[in-house]
Parts: structure tokens; C-alpha cells; sequence
């Protein structure tokens, strides 16, 4: 299992939190600020596709073993409602894990309220 202290890379500098982990599952903590907004002042959809594509990676590596990296291969998003200033919650899990292939599940919520659904499909690399 790979390290679950923090999310890395792109995500990190976004300013995402990995809040817990566990066999198959992730949540994630993220703080919209005005620089994740959108002209329309909503928060912007390459964020939230960020956010899901990040958790589920995260719940996936709880299940990989040394030399295994997922690798997203394929990233649905289904936007609900718009996101604004304040707290998000992410929660990923793995729906089906195959020998090369895992399944995924995400959900982004505020205040309570679904914010965005998300499915993927993740690849098993061997490093």
C-alpha cells in the first residue's frame, strides 16, 4: 500500500487534504476559495473532476500492493448543483477490484447537498 499522508502533486497544491483512508475507501477535504471559481462564480468542473479523479486514486492505492500504481484510464463526472465558497467533502471506493482493472465511485458534497457523482475506471500498472 502506497503512502496515504497526502494526496501529492497537482492535487496537493490545490490545497486538498487526505482526511481518512481505509480498505477500498478515501475521503478527501477541500476549501473552495475564489481562486477555484468560475467567470459565472460557481466553483469551476476541472476542479471537481480534480477532487473525484484524486479521492478514487486514493482509495485505490489502499488496496495495491508494492509496484502497483493506479493509473486513471477512464473519468465520468455528473455534475448536481454548483459549488461555492466554503468546505467540500470527497469520498471515494472501489466498486470492483480486478487483477488489471479497478472500478470506482466518488461523491462531493456541501453542506450536506451532493455537489457531483463521479465512476472510473483505473488501470493497475506495475512500476
Amino acid at each position: 500500500m502506497a503512502d496515504d499522508a497526502a494526496p501529492g502533486g497537482f492535487a496537493e497544491g490545490l490545497g486538498v487534504t487526505v482526511e481518512d483512508t481505509g480498505d477500498g475507501e478515501a475521503t478527501l477535504g477541500f476549501e473552495v476559495r475564489d481562486e477555484h471559481l468560475n467567470p459565472a462564480g460557481t466553483l469551476h468542473g476541472g476542479v471537481v473532476a480534480t477532487l473525484v479523479d484524486t479521492v478514487m486514486g486514493q482509495a485505490v492505492r489502499t488496496t495495491t500492493g508494492d509496484g502497483e500504481v493506479p493509473a486513471t484510464s477512464q473519468l465520468t463526472v455528473t455534475y448536481l448543483r454548483p459549488g461555492r465558497p466554503g468546505r467540500l467533502e470527497v469520498r471515494g471506493r472501489v466498486r470492483t477490484r480486478g487483477e488489471h482493472l479497478t472500478i470506482c465511485e466518488a461523491d462531493v458534497e456541501q453542506d450536506g447537498k451532493g455537489i457531483a457523482h463521479a465512476v472510473a475506471t483505473f488501470a493497475i500498472l506495475e512500476r
